[in-house]
C-alpha cells in the first residue's frame, strides 16, 4: 500500500489525466489564432480539435463563438463518440457542428492526434470543381507526398463527413482532403501538425492555381516525389518535431 506521503497511483493517473486535458485546451485554443493568422477562415468559421493524450477523449471548439473570445476553458471536451463531457468546463455551450466528423477520424485512425478544417480560399475553391490539386510542386512532395485528393460530398449532421474523410486517407500519404462542395479537412499527429497542414494546402492550392492560369503545369515524376517526401519527413528539420 501507498504510504501516507505517496499519492496512490489512482490519483497519479488522474492527476495525469487532468494534465493532459489542459494541456490538449490550452493548445487547441492557441491554434485556432494560427487559422486567423494565416487567413484560412473568416468569421466562426473552421475548427481545431486535438486528441487528449492517454485518453480516449478530444477538445474541440465551441460553436459560432468568435476567434477573439476562445480561451482553454471555454473549449470542449468530448468523448470519440462525440458526446460532450458532462461537468467539464464549457460543457454549457455547443461543440463545432464538425464534432461528428472529428470524432468518426479519431476512432478509426487512432495515430491522428490532431483534426483541422478550413474553408481557405484556393482550396475550398479546388473542392468546388471537385479537383485534386496535382503534386506539379517539390513542396507538395515534401508535405503531402503527392496530389491533394477530392473527398465526397457529404452533408453536416452526422459521421459523413468524417466516414468519407477516413475513406480518403487511409493507405495515403496526403493529410489533407478536400470535401467536395466544402472543403478543406487536414488530419496530423498532433492538432499543430494538422495546422500546418491546414496552412500548407492552402500555400500550394493557391500556387497551383495561378501557375495553370499562366499555362500547363508540369507533374513530378513518382520517384522524385517519393524522394522529397522520404527526406523531408525523415531529415528536415528537428528531432523533437512533431512528425519524428
Amino acid at each position: 500500500m501507498p504510504d501516507g506521503n505517496q499519492p496512490s497511483p489512482s490519483t497519479s493517473v488522474e492527476t495525469a489525466r487532468s494534465d493532459a486535458i489542459a494541456r490538449t485546451r490550452s493548445d487547441v485554443a492557441r491554434l485556432h489564432s494560427e487559422l486567423v493568422r494565416y487567413g484560412l477562415v473568416v468569421w466562426t468559421g473552421g475548427n481545431v480539435s486535438g486528441r487528449v493524450p492517454g485518453a480516449d477523449l478530444f477538445v474541440i471548439k465551441p460553436s459560432g463563438v468568435s476567434y477573439d473570445e476562445l480561451t482553454p476553458e471555454n473549449m470542449i471536451l468530448c468523448d470519440l463518440d462525440g458526446n460532450v463531457v458532462p461537468g467539464s468546463p464549457g460543457s454549457g455551450r455547443s461543440p463545432s457542428s464538425d464534432t461528428a466528423a472529428h470524432a468518426y477520424v479519431y476512432r478509426h485512425m487512432p495515430d491522428v492526434g490532431g483534426v483541422v478544417h478550413t474553408h481557405s480560399t484556393f482550396a475550398t475553391a479546388w473542392a468546388a470543381r471537385g479537383e485534386e490539386i496535382p503534386c506539379v510542386l517539390t513542396a507538395m512532395a515534401d508535405e503531402f507526398g503527392g496530389p491533394i485528393p477530392v473527398g465526397p460530398l457529404a452533408i453536416i449532421g452526422d459521421d459523413s463527413i468524417g466516414r468519407g474523410i477516413v475513406e480518403t486517407l487511409t493507405g495515403h500519404r496526403s493529410r489533407a482532403v478536400l470535401m467536395q462542395n466544402h472543403g478543406p479537412f487536414t488530419i496530423g499527429v498532433t492538432a499543430k501538425d494538422a495546422v500546418k497542414a491546414a496552412v500548407m494546402v492552402e500555400d500550394v492550392a493557391r500556387t497551383v492555381h495561378y501557375a495553370r492560369e499562366a499555362g500547363s503545369v508540369i507533374p513530378l515524376p513518382p520517384d522524385i516525389v517519393d524522394r522529397l517526401y522520404d527526406r523531408y519527413q525523415n531529415v528536415y528539420g528537428q528531432k523533437e518535431d512533431d512528425r519524428r
